[in-house]
């Protein structure tokens, strides 16, 4: 029993790299038993990524697959696809981010697997939505961010496409798929029945952008250009300061009217462009320069006591290496260090979220390339025997 909200919740995971992992992590994390299926070859992840003190286990992929067991089946041999089945049919969950049509020649589609096992919440992530022409096409990360609108934000910003540099739309999509994933397991405990959840990367990217920048548009016929101004403003950024870069969100007229008396320009709470929300939002580029001009006066750290006395939001601008000494971080003890049984020491991460009717209490660390097949196999009825000649024959490993 590890505890949290998904425990006693079975869930096998059969996605690589990012947007399938992180929906994996996300259900093991709040307690779910989550087994990763891996080939032969294992997650592309295992590899693909920088940063290993052994091969196979790169620091992305121990990131991405904390608390899972992995098992490792030749799903192209026979007796490796009948306890992949074996398997399913022992689960509450099956997540998968193979397209649907190999899916289906494995016989691991949802009417498959959901003939067989009714209470099944079969969840597939796809690249492209049922029954558009990009259905069953390939694609990754900056795939969709070209796609849906994500590199379009940054050349209306600064006159060039570009990614953001995470693979944002992995995390955002994967983060969703267990969002539903949850949705759907609370409508079973009313119903008693399974189901199929199909979620797209790109029409939920898309959903995303959209919601932020249909913007004048959304009315038909338009009542303006797309896009909201503010956050498509060059000057959207972190701030220089004397000595780094700051970041100040003052929205409500008590924080801009304060902001504006510590930088010496009093006389602009009265300035028609900046006397209200709306108006400093329609006049952004001017209050962005405004912001940009201020700030040079004084170091961050004079500025962070000023704004913090003032109640105006403002926070330092922390590089990636900056984060992990990041004192806030450090005071709900956001980083930890353990000793993981392969790979030494290591540094991890804490689980974000809380649940105050109770967390996962066994935190285990990312696994070896079929590490638990063996385990796995002889839970859902395999002997010692089978596992050896299935081992021999190819099946496993």
């Amino acid at each position: 029993m590890s505890g949290g909200p998904l425990d006693g919740i079975r869930v096998i995971d059969m996605t690589t790299v990012v947007v399938g992992p992180i929906c994996g992590r996300t259900l093991a994390d709040q307690g779910a038993e989550v087994i990763k299926v891996e080939a032969p070859g294992g997650d592309l992840l295992r590899t693909m990524a920088q940063g290993s003190r052994n091969p196979g286990m790169s620091g992305k992929f121990m990131n991405f697959n904390r608390n899972k067991r992995s098992i490792c089946l030749n799903l192209k041999h026979p007796d490796g696809a009948a306890a992949m089945k074996k398997l399913i049919q022992s689960a509450d969950v099956f997540v998968s981010n193979v397209r649907p049509e190999a899916l289906e020649r494995a016989g691991l589609d949802a009417d498959s697997l959901l003939a067989e096992n009714p209470r099944l919440i079969h969840c597939g992530i796809l690249a492209f939505g049922r029954g558009g022409r990009y259905y069953n096409r390939p694609a990754y990360d900056p795939i969709i961010q070209s796609l849906s609108g994500v590199a379009g934000t940054f050349e209306r910003a600064i006159g060039q496409p570009r990614f953001v540099p995470m693979v944002m739309t992995d995390h955002v999509t994967g983060l969703i798929a267990a969002q539903c994933i949850g949705f759907a397991l609370y409508r079973r405990e009313r119903t008693g029945k399974g189901e199929a959840v199909e979620v797209p990367m790109l029409e939920n990217m898309a959903s995303f952008v959209t919601s932020e920048h249909l913007g004048a548009a959304t009315f038909d016929p338009p009542v303006g250009p797309t896009g909201d101004g503010r956050l498509l403003n060059k000057d959207y950024r972190p701030l220089a300061t004397v000595d780094g870069y700051i970041t100040v969100g003052p929205n409500t007229n008590p924080q801009a009217f304060a902001f504006f008396d510590a930088i010496g320009r009093p006389e602009l709470k009265t300035d028609p462009r900046f006397d209200s929300a709306a108006h400093r939002s329609a006049h952004a580029a001017d209050y962005f320069q405004v912001r940009g001009e201020g700030l040079l006066q004084k170091t961050t750290d004079e500025w962070l006591d000023i704004f913090e006395k003032l109640d105006v939001p403002a926070a330092r601008y922390n590089s990636i290496d900056d984060l992990m000494e990041d004192p806030h971080l450090n005071d709900v003890n956001f980083f930890t260090t353990e000793d993981h049984p392969s790979e030494g020491r290591i540094r991890r991460t804490k689980i974000p979220n809380v649940f105050h009717g109770g967390m996962r209490k066994d935190e285990l660390p990312a696994p070896l390339l079929g590490q638990h097949t063996g385990d796995v196999l002889q839970e859902i009825g395999y002997s010692d025997e089978d596992i050896t000649r299935m081992c021999d024959e190819g099946a496993v490993s």
